[in-house]
């Protein structure tokens, strides 16, 4: 069983050999505006996806997908040598959509502000619906309730 530190360790050196050898070495025209965003990898280090995102539209994010799948073979073994496992781990890419999810989020959240104003504002002119005293108290309760007030407690009549 592989020791959870060093496979974290393992997964951000395969996010940065990557984004480093992609930044350097990969001349491919098609790879657009991209950053690698996360690696995970395997706990018997044998597997590791990495995720990216890219700016742009559909089909530059299709061309950066095919030109990352051509590279692969010089991906996996830039970081097989660097990380000096037995085994180089296969490289499987996957596209972030962290900027969708993001702006879903801060869509979700503006339109939460405008509903918090509009009860607010509706609450600002608002009374309450009864009587300031909702319980109805009869004359000959309030009566009793002072008596039992003016009584000295149990042990002090003793």
């Amino acid at each position: 069983m592989t020791d959870p530190a060093k496979v974290r360790r393992h997964a951000e050196r395969v996010r940065e050999l990557v984004a480093s050898v992609v930044r350097t070495q990969i001349k491919d025209p098609r790879l657009g505006m991209i950053t690698i965003t996360d690696a995970r990898i395997t706990a018997d280090l044998r597997d590791a996806t990495v995720y990216y995102t890219v700016l742009g539209d559909a089909a530059e994010q299709a061309a950066t997908a095919a030109a990352l799948d051509s590279a692969k073979g010089l991906l996996r073994s830039t970081v097989g040598k660097a990380l000096g496992l037995r085994h180089s781990p296969t490289l499987t890419f996957v596209h972030d959509n962290v900027q969708d999810q993001a702006k879903h989020i801060d869509e979700l959240l503006e339109r939460a502000r405008t509903s918090d104003a509009e009860v607010q504002r509706l609450a600002a002119g608002a009374t309450y619906a009864g009587d300031a005293q909702p319980y109805k108290l009869d004359e000959d309760d309030e009566e009793d309730d002072d008596e039992v007030a003016n009584e000295a407690p149990m042990e002090e009549r003793r």
